[in-house]
């Protein structure tokens, strides 16, 4: 009697399943977050260095609006994004897990939007936890609401992107460490490739080329996240955002594939 044959393709899924295969993902991966000091630790310090540079800012220059909050942001999210992420992966293969999530009956790119979803929803929370400095503007002044909401939308933005390429690191390697590293890396590239000094020294060394100006218009995430700083929310900047994010999801889901079979 011949054997049954084997095959590689995953399953296909109707929309109910996916749905449901994903929320239990995402349940399991979003409880791990709140079990875990570690992601209190991160979160406390993360608001307090956030919130300490914004106050001393606020006393210096007495301008009711946040903006010395949001700038800061994208230099605070390259070594916090990464502590978040650096387990995701990691330590389902350190701990031998990400086998038996494998053989469970889901779809990779379940598995891997449900820890994405997860890790977006804490990141959320987390940057909730700054909401009280807009209560504060409002009984101090006038801030201008509908520029503070584009910086929101920019920061939870900024925080998916980073996310993104975190768990694709996560998915690499089964060292935490290895993993916060590379993620570290990619933060440092995307945001310090649009800083205005790394820009002009670049361009100084290969004036030919104009290398810092090509990563600053290609590459940088800081002109489309400074442009929600300015309260402009356009459609170019939007893309950007969703097309990197997407494209390190699917990576991340390539390379899980590639680690199943």
């Amino acid at each position: 009697m011949p054997e049954p044959k084997t095959t590689d393709r995953e399953p296909r899924l109707t929309s109910g399943e996916f749905i449901r295969g994903t929320r239990i993902v995402f349940g399991r991966e979003l409880e791990a977050y709140f079990d875990s000091p570690i992601a209190y630790i991160y979160a406390a310090v993360f608001l307090v260095l956030s919130c300490t540079t914004f106050m001393n800012s606020f006393f210096l220059d007495g301008i009711v609006d946040m903006s010395a909050y949001f700038e800061i942001l994208p230099f605070l999210l390259i070594p916090f994004i990464p502590a978040l992420t650096m387990r995701a992966w990691a330590e389902e293969h350190a701990q031998h897990t990400f086998e038996l999530l494998m053989t469970l009956p889901l779809h990779s790119f379940q598995a891997v939007l449900g820890k994405y979803l997860a890790a977006f929803c804490f990141y959320a929370l987390v940057l909730a936890g700054s909401l009280p400095i807009v209560l504060m503007l409002l009984f101090l002044g006038n801030p201008d609401l509908g520029l503070i909401c584009a910086n929101y939308l920019g920061a939870l933005l900024l925080g998916g992107f980073f996310l993104a390429f975190g768990l694709f690191a996560s998915g690499l390697t089964r060292d935490q460490i290895v993993a916060f590293v590379l993620a570290a890396l990619c933060g440092f590239v995307f945001v310090l490739s649009g800083h205005e000094n790394v820009v002009e020294v670049l361009d100084g060394l290969a004036p030919t080329w104009q290398l810092g100006t090509w990563l600053y218009e290609s590459i940088s995430v800081l002109p489309h996240y400074q442009a929600f700083g300015r309260g402009v929310i356009a459609l170019s900047d939007l893309l950007y955002f969703s097309l990197m994010s997407g494209f390190f999801i699917w990576m991340n889901q390539l390379s899980l594939q590639r680690s199943k079979y």
